[in-house]
């Protein structure tokens, strides 16, 4: 048991050595990785934030801040090191180029989180009451504004790790942000607790509860109903590897492949194919689609595939754009993704830089991005289907002008990007927080895994193995109806955020 001197050594950590006690920041921040998939240790969320807000309480905001970031950047190094896989590995970029695209995001990403800090010791004054509001509110601003500034990167946000704990019956009321909120609101009280006694301290320790029963009290509600028959529904998945996929010695037995699988299915009515499952563009393999068009016409099937659209539409050049086609209705459907990946599927970049990539031996050339509201996917046997292809759906309010009219949720990925990382893991956890936000079954079709079936409470129905040839079917139900988080989006959560943030800076003003 720790003596006086331990514990006072531990509470002026901050002040007496800083530059330990910002490491001390960084390693709570790595090994909150954990709280994410796959491990998913949910409980350490509290335990390991609970020092960021100390010392958010007793420090400058100065101090705050660089702790926040150290924070910061101990998670995101940890939390999205498979940037250098995509990038390097697969990419065939050089190590230090991607080593520069992976600690230069970490880096801005932990800005973010350097603001958190600073507002939240600015503003609490050093009152723990002060703090058990402020703290949450700028935490999860925070959260939203990286998850839009610079085209976002909302990976990592905090609710996600707790998708499997009572605080998930918040998420279709106040969305991933709100999970995110009551988390910090319950670290935030057992942080009350410790610094105050009597009354006050009873009151914290019954506001450490509140967000958990409360949330496992909203999780009993049905916010949607399911309607009409059950569709079997079919995900195929190739499982090869993205060094192998756009060999040309590989392209015709993918094509086999795919087309023998939804034969394999007769009696699936929707079967869906991975994120670019075809490595070509829609028109070099235009006679082949016409087979698969005909085969599910025949068999009754609406059959979702990715591919590379080459159009022409709207501009004399012809524009590549990453898009869903479905086939077997009365006329040929597109999706197109709208969210791209900044250096991935698009360089923000001068043409300079872009010549320079171009000698680097790197790819340079842009995909072209959808429009921001499309109309949803008709199966041919009637169900409205939302399509979100890979990383768009970490951006689950962009996907709110589909509902209540969608029946489905349907994710196409291809994870095959990030080996044998953690990344995959984490992409599922988000996809299953979309589909507990609306209230909807999700099928999320990958090239090389995590395929799953996902119920509309968020629960993995079905999974495929990684790096397999997988054929799996489930049978799913449409549903209808809406939750609070679909028909209000993040409003909710940043209406508090925003009042309790500028009701505090107006009275910090006033020296109040």
């Amino acid at each position: 048991m720790a003596n006086k001197n331990d514990q006072s050594f531990l509470f002026s950590l901050a002040a007496d050595q800083p530059l330990m006690s910002r490491g001390l920041a960084f390693i709570i921040g790595c090994a909150t990785t954990l709280v994410f998939a796959p491990a998913e240790w949910w409980i350490l969320a509290p335990l390991l934030t609970l020092p960021l807000l100390f010392v958010a309480l007793t420090r400058s905001p100065r101090d705050a801040a660089a702790h926040f970031f150290w924070f910061g950047f101990g998670l995101f190094l940890t939390g999205t090191y498979w940037i250098y896989i995509s990038v390097h590995v697969f990419g065939h970029a050089e190590v230090w180029v991607a080593l520069l695209l992976m600690v230069g995001l970490s880096l801005i990403m932990s800005m973010f989180l350097w603001s958190a800090g600073w507002l939240t010791s600015h503003l609490s004054h050093g009152e723990p009451w002060r703090l058990f509001f402020i703290g949450p509110a700028a935490w999860v601003l925070i959260e939203w504004v990286r998850g839009w500034i610079l085209t976002g990167f909302p990976w990592l946000a905090h609710g996600y790790g707790q998708i499997d704990t009572s605080l998930a019956g918040w998420a279709p009321v106040l969305g991933i942000y709100g999970m995110s909120f009551m988390l910090l609101l319950s670290t935030a009280a057992i942080l009350v607790a410790i610094m105050t006694a009597g009354k006050e301290r009873l009151i914290a320790i019954t506001l450490v509860l509140v967000p958990w029963i409360i949330g496992g009290m909203l999780s009993v509600i049905d916010w949607t109903e399911p309607y009409g028959k059950s569709i079997r529904t079919t995900i195929v998945q190739a499982g090869l590897s993205q060094d192998q996929k756009w060999l040309t010695s590989h392209r015709q037995p993918t094509l086999d492949f795919y087309r023998g699988a939804t034969l394999s299915v007769p009696e699936s009515e929707l079967v869906i194919w991975p994120e670019v499952a075809i490595p070509a563009l829609h028109t070099q393999v235009s006679e082949y689609l016409d087979i698969i068009d005909r085969d599910a016409e025949r068999n009754r099937q609406t059959v979702l595939l990715g591919i590379l659209e080459n159009n022409t539409e709207r501009s004399t050049e012809a524009r590549i754009f990453n898009s869903v086609l479905m086939l077997g209705g009365e006329q040929r459907q597109f999706y197109r993704k709208r969210h791209l990946v900044p250096f991935g599927e698009y360089f923000p970049v001068p043409a300079s830089v872009r010549e320079w990539m171009k000698m680097q031996n790197l790819p340079y050339s842009d995909l072209a991005a959808g429009e921001d509201i499309q109309p949803l996917l008709v199966a041919a046997n009637g169900a409205k289907l939302s399509v979100a292809v890979c990383y768009e759906d970490a951006f689950g309010a962009e996907q709110l002008y589909a509902f209540p009219d969608a029946d489905i949720l349907i994710n196409v990925s291809n994870d095959a990007w990030f080996g044998e990382s953690i990344a995959p893991f984490q992409h599922l956890q988000i996809a299953r927080m979309r589909a507990l936000e609306v209230g909807r079954f999700s099928v999320r079709s990958t090239n090389t895994g995590i395929s799953a079936f996902i119920g509309p409470d968020g629960e993995l129905l079905k999974i495929a193995e990684q790096f397999e040839e997988v054929i799996m079917t489930a049978d799913i139900r449409l549903h209808r109806g809406t939750t609070a988080y679909s028909n209000w989006g993040n409003g909710p959560i940043l209406g508090i955020c925003f009042a309790i943030l500028g009701f505090f800076w107006v009275r910090s003003r006033a020296g109040i």
